[in-house]
């Protein structure tokens, strides 16, 4: 894939929590691009692997599942606050794939080399397919090093947890504040550290801090930083 052909994809990476997905959807839906979340691909297998009673740490298993299972992104059917629907062998999973369970585990699930490898294929054929704001935790840095706009969007881990905590309430999980910033610590420490694509910001991605800001804020502040490097016009028209 050509530089050029990258040009219009938004790429923007932070860790868990930093409300990446929010803006996203907001930020896309104004550049009239692709939203495309790739941490879903990850919590998608995870959830399989749970259901096929796969360990993390087992990643041969984990690569042959992520080989023969079939999953497709498609827009969002429910007005739930969904970003897409995330269809799992035909089997609508989007919520699912939020769980606390999948959340426990998916950050070693998505650590192994070959794991990534195996998804890395199709998140690049999105990327390829025209104006994109894609979401993840190595898209600036690996998955599509060449973007057009790389944004690294961060939070403290405390408003992180905040916010986390205050959607899983929304969806009916019963989870104390202390018990998901503890979890956003440990994934935080899981993400920045292992061996395959840690989390951390790519050398020219503009960083973003959230803290202190609306999500209209947050999405003014990076709908600029893409219409400047895209010439003030949106993806299907530059």
């Amino acid at each position: 894939m050509s530089a050029d052909q990258h040009r219009h994809v938004v790429a923007i990476d932070g860790p868990a929590a930093a409300g990446k997905s929010t803006v996203a959807r907001m930020l896309a839906e104004g550049l009239h691009a692709l939203l495309f979340d790739t941490g879903s691909l990850y919590r998608a297998l995870t959830l399989a692997s749970i259901r096929a009673g796969i360990e993390p740490g087992d990643e041969l298993a984990l690569v042959s599942l992520a080989l023969r299972m079939d999953i497709d992104l498609a827009p969002p059917t429910i007005a739930d606050g969904r970003l897409a629907d995330v269809l799992l062998d035909g089997e609508d999973v989007t919520w699912l794939i939020r769980s606390p369970e999948v959340d426990a585990i998916v950050s070693k699930v998505s650590g192994h080399r070959k794991v990534r490898d195996a998804l890395l294929v199709h998140q690049r054929r999105i990327a390829a397919a025209g104006p994109v704001v894609m979401v993840g935790r190595d898209i600036g840095t690996v998955v599509v090093p060449d973007a057009g706009v790389k944004i690294f969007l961060d939070a403290s881990d405390v408003e992180r947890a905040r916010r986390r905590h205050a959607e899983l309430q929304a969806r009916g999980e019963q989870v104390s504040l202390d018990w998901v910033l503890d979890d956003i610590r440990r994934r935080d420490e899981i993400d920045s550290t292992r061996a395959v694509a840690p989390l951390r910001a790519a050398e020219d991605a503009v960083r973003v801090s959230t803290d202190g800001l609306t999500i209209d804020e947050v999405v003014d502040v990076l709908d600029g930083i893409v219409r400047a490097h895209w010439g003030g016009q949106s993806g299907l028209t530059a």
